[in-house]
């Protein structure tokens, strides 16, 4: 093997050329090889098998392989051995992946992972074509347009879901419970850029959906606060965090701030000195002084778990629903030559009382299984007790209308958060627990005067 293509081999993996020039020695000079080949781990003498294995494919392949190829090949594979979020980006996917953090891209709208080493779905974005469709966290993605997601990357995976707005992309599912895939068809389209929504849920009361941590979800949240207590004020809100799959670490820990005044957030733990990092809640200018709970679910993931964990342990909020995803690993991009780079994991994550989130996630303090809202709720049978009000004949109450009779038949017209109210009993009970403290803290002021 020459000695300047192994000099750019060895660069290549490794970027360093004293490294690569050792491992030529020991390669060129078998009588150096005695004390490596003593054991089987060191890196040199591993390199000499990468160099013998690669001479042998560009020497004795059926048919002719570009070294980039190749190289770019090794380096796929010796990231992916490593956890399904390390990985190597090529020119395009690493471009793709900074307007994403931006918050626009084309495809489905999916965050995925790999899980037990199958293709599977963290969360749908909300507003996308697959949250339209129904698709679900842990859905498993066994197919795309007929191909076998089989030892296929994240990136590849990713590629293959991408694409122009309008085109089409058919995936075939698995779900826990059903005895075959099921194939959707969905067509992509552009992602929502927009992180954060809100609305008031009733009067004192606010609603804050993040559906994840982009490069603007602070100032988004802070206009969306700055909104809400406009309104005559807030009595509690609800953050909901649900099918969050994460983000940015940065906009989590701003997020967590917003509603902190002091205490640890989050920290990370690693190898090196770098990775240990801490982060603290800082006083704010703005205080927002009412209770809050945080609703979450297996599709919570990542930044979602870091919230959720700092305002649980910094007994800031009540977390409301269901174990979330559990990723508490902490993805470093490394920028390379020629515009490539690797998402390399270096730390995991840990909650302000030294919990890890990887492979365990958060705990709801009031766990609530979503109960989906019944199919034709509008025609079910609902038994009503009789009252005063329905007896024929009875006296009128004050300010009743004297000249119709009160019906129980349910509005035709209802406003989105009545629906929204309706289908979604997590939200419910967030709600109900909002109102619960609101009347406890009055009850206790009362008391004590």
């Amino acid at each position: 093997m020459k000695l300047e293509r192994a000099n750019i081999i060895l660069y290549l993996l490794f970027g360093l050329v004293v490294v690569g020039m050792m491992a030529l020695t020991i390669y060129l000079n078998p009588g150096n090889l005695a004390v490596a080949e003593d054991d089987d781990n060191t890196t040199y003498h591993q390199l000499k098998l990468f160099s013998q294995v690669l001479d042998l494919v560009e020497r004795d392949y059926v048919e002719p392989v570009k070294p980039k190829k190749l190289i770019y090949g090794a380096i796929q594979g010796m990231l992916s051995s490593l956890d399904p979020h390390s990985a190597f980006m090529k020119p395009e996917d690493f471009k793709e992946l900074q307007v994403e953090t931006k918050g626009k891209f084309t495809g489905i709208g999916i965050e995925i992972t790999i899980k037990d080493g199958v293709l599977t779905v963290v969360s749908p974005i909300e507003g996308t074509p697959a949250f339209k469709a129904g698709i679900q966290a842990n859905d498993k993605i066994l197919k795309i347009n007929g191909k076998s997601t089989k030892n296929m990357t994240l990136i590849q995976a990713v590629k293959l879901l991408r694409g122009p707005k309008g085109t089409t992309v058919t995936i075939s599912i698995y779900r826990s419970g059903w005895n075959k895939l099921k194939d959707v068809k969905l067509v992509r389209d552009v992602i929502p850029i927009k992180s954060v929504r809100s609305k008031m849920l009733e009067s004192g009361y606010g609603y804050v959906r993040i559906t994840n941590f982009q490069s603007k979800t602070e100032r988004e949240l802070r206009r969306a606060l700055k909104d809400l207590e406009g309104k005559k004020g807030l009595k509690g809100l609800i953050i909901d965090l649900r099918n969050n799959p994460g983000g940015l670490l940065d906009q989590a820990v701003a997020v967590s701030d917003e509603f902190l005044e002091s205490g640890l957030i989050v920290y990370t733990d690693g190898r090196l000195e770098d990775s240990k990092m801490r982060f603290y809640a800082k006083p704010n200018r703005v205080h927002h002084n009412y209770p809050l709970v945080v609703l979450v679910n297996g599709g919570s993931a990542s930044a979602s778990e870091i919230v959720a964990g700092a305002l649980q342990d910094n007994r800031r909020a009540v977390i409301v629903g269901t174990q979330t995803f559990g990723k508490g690993s902490v993805q470093t991009i490394i920028p390379l030559e020629e515009g490539a780079a690797i998402r390399l994991t270096t730390a995991r994550y840990y909650t302000p009382s030294g919990r890890s989130i990887q492979a365990k996630g958060i705990t709801p303090d009031i766990e609530v299984p979503f109960v989906p809202p019944a199919q034709n709720e509008e025609e079910k049978d609902v038994f009503h007790f009789i009252k005063e009000k329905d007896l024929e004949g009875h006296l009128k109450g004050d300010g009743e209308d004297t000249g119709k009779k009160e019906s129980h038949v349910k509005k035709s017209v209802e406003n989105d958060v009545e629906k929204m109210l309706k289908k979604d009993n997590q939200l419910r009970e967030g709600l109900r627990i909002l109102k619960a403290f609101y009347i406890y803290k009055e009850l206790k002021v009362k008391g004590s005067s």
